[in-house]
């Protein structure tokens, strides 16, 4: 029963306490890093230098030219404006005019007296199927009873 207590609180050690294996993990990382010396700093240096270099040359011509698209996108967007005002102002007045409502109320006219005349020429059509499916019904119910009366 000790060895397996035993084996069971190796087993838990190993898996619970990591300090040995963290500590071999720090001990190399020093190692490597004290191994390249200075090489890191002057790499992060350089990078700096670059990243401030861009900044202060690239950074003003991108506003620069920024600002100049907005102002050239704000002068196409007024003359589209008013390109569309212009366009609203001309509906306005082909609504206004008088001839175009005259037109327009005599449309409407014969629009509804073609709607009236649609109406009556469904309902007829309506009443001849109506006709239609009354005289098939006679026709076979005669004819049912022709045949009731030859298999009798």
């Amino acid at each position: 029963m000790e060895k397996v207590a035993k084996d069971v609180g190796d087993i838990q050690s190993r898996l619970l306490d990591h300090r040995p294996v963290i500590s071999a993990e720090v001990r190399y990382f020093v190692r490597e890093f004290e191994k390249r010396g200075l090489r890191e700093s002057r790499l992060l240096e350089n990078l700096n230098k670059m990243v401030q270099e861009a900044n202060e040359q690239m950074l003003p011509s991108n506003l620069e030219e920024m600002s100049q698209k907005l102002s050239d996108i704000s002068k196409r967007l007024e003359a589209a404006n008013h390109m569309a005002e212009r366009v609203q102002q001309r509906e306005l007045e082909a609504q206004q005019n008088t001839g175009l409502q005259a037109n327009m109320e005599e449309l409407k006219e014969d629009w509804a007296e073609f709607l009236k005349e649609q109406q009556r020429l469904k309902e007829e059509v309506d009443e001849e199927h109506a006709k239609a499916v009354g005289e098939l019904s006679s026709r076979f119910s005669v004819k049912k009873k022709d045949l009731a009366q030859f298999s009798l």
